[in-house]
């Protein structure tokens, strides 16, 4: 589903990707372990501390991958319609302020940038929802991210028992936010805070507690500080910089021999729910996003100190800003050519996944994520597809 509505984006139709996000609150107030296979992980991991790591004499690196806090699968639209229900416990919830919760605000459907309009669209977000449904929604999501907060807890906490805290450093990162109803999406492929801003933490030997480095830094940068703490030298061609240097409070100048590291962080994005390769550069208050060749789709410009919502597009109002950044970030990635690149590439994969299917190709895209939304005119969306190849 995901590879064949990643492909399609091009194709002159409108259907809903993801099943309608919602709540669902599972068992009482001793309900502590709701995400059972991360609970598992994380009790392998700790028992690994505490009966491997500990009898060490080399230095270790353990790594614990855990799904939460991703919305589950919703069971009442069948297994492949979408992963969107926020679940957690009464115990969990507990834990959740509901007055503190801010309500996003939402721009009509009619002004909405046309790649928000899409992507809110696929993601089944464009109906109505009560500020209770959006308030319980964050909330839920808070309460997910509160279970993951106590799974690291059981981490750090046998590094402490085994006293091996001292000497290991810790990094917490996630692969990228949730929305949870901002910009009236939810999920993530968005180049918007919620999205793309993702949580970063170290802790450990000579890294100074509560300081907050200002600095803009991206996942690219984790390969090689790794690489850094385990005094392995960092080949010349990574995108990424080592983040110990800033971890350790140095200033700029000193940070690598590769020269500083750039004032700029890069995204991009070319999957499903989104209807256009997207580019964003991140620079001091400054967040440009970029679509397809640049033209046929307009920019956006945030100033991020004055609007850190995004919900104004500041482009048309810096067109000096704009044309700068859009140098900068032609410099890094030509993305004209990438976005004409990932549009034939998307054609050429649907045609040869097509011929696959010989003559099951309606029945198999019929039956996909998107079931709901194309069993009502089927003939019309295919009809669309032959239009597009």
């Amino acid at each position: 589903s995901n590879r064949v509505e990643a492909w399609t984006r091009d194709v002159d139709f409108l259907l809903r990707q993801e099943g309608r996000p919602m709540v669902n609150l599972t068992g009482d107030r001793t309900h502590v372990r709701v995400m059972e296979a991360d609970w598992r992980n994380t009790d392998k991991a700790v028992n690994w501390i505490k009966e491997e790591a500990i009898n060490l004499t080399q230095p270790f690196v353990l790594y614990l991958g855990l799904n939460l806090p991703h919305p589950y699968p919703s069971p009442y639209a069948g297994e492949n319609y979408g992963s969107s229900t926020f679940l957690t416990s009464p115990y969990w919830l507990g834990k959740v302020t509901y007055e503190a919760i801010k309500i996003p605000k939402w721009s009509s459907l009619s002004e909405m940038h046309p790649v928000d309009y899409y992507s809110s669209y696929t993601k089944n977000c464009t109906g109505e929802f009560t500020k209770q449904e959006v308030r319980s929604i964050r909330a839920f999501y808070y309460a997910m991210c509160a279970e993951t907060d106590a799974m690291l807890g059981e981490v750090i906490s046998a590094l402490r028992d085994t006293g091996l805290l001292k000497k290991t450093i810790v990094i917490f990162t996630a692969d990228h936010g949730e929305l949870a109803m901002e910009h009236r999406q939810f999920y993530k492929m968005s180049m918007y805070e919620g999205s793309s801003h993702v949580p970063l933490l170290v802790m450990g030997p000579g890294i100074k507690e509560q300081q907050q480095v200002p600095n803009v830094v991206s996942l690219v940068d984790i390969y090689p500080t790794m690489l850094d703490i385990a005094k392995i030298p960092v080949p010349q061609n990574l995108s990424g910089y080592s983040l110990m240097p800033l971890l350790h409070g140095k200033a700029e100048n000193e940070v690598s021999p590769r020269g500083p590291r750039p004032s700029w962080v890069l995204s991009e994005f070319h999957g499903c729910n989104v209807n256009s390769s997207t580019y964003m550069l991140r620079t001091g208050k400054w967040k440009y996003i970029a679509y397809s060749d640049g033209r046929s789709v307009v920019p956006q410009l945030f100033d991020l100190s004055d609007d850190p919502d995004e919900l104004t597009n500041v482009a048309i109002k810096f067109p000096v800003i704009v044309h700068s950044l859009d140098k900068i970030l032609r410099s890094i990635v030509n993305y004209p050519k990438v976005s004409s690149s990932v549009h034939e590439y998307n054609k050429r994969q649907f045609m040869s996944w097509k011929q696959s299917l010989g003559h099951n190709y309606s029945n198999v895209i019929a039956n996909l994520r998107w079931h709901q939304d194309w069993l009502k005119e089927p003939k019309k969306y295919e009809n669309a597809i032959d239009k597009w190849l």
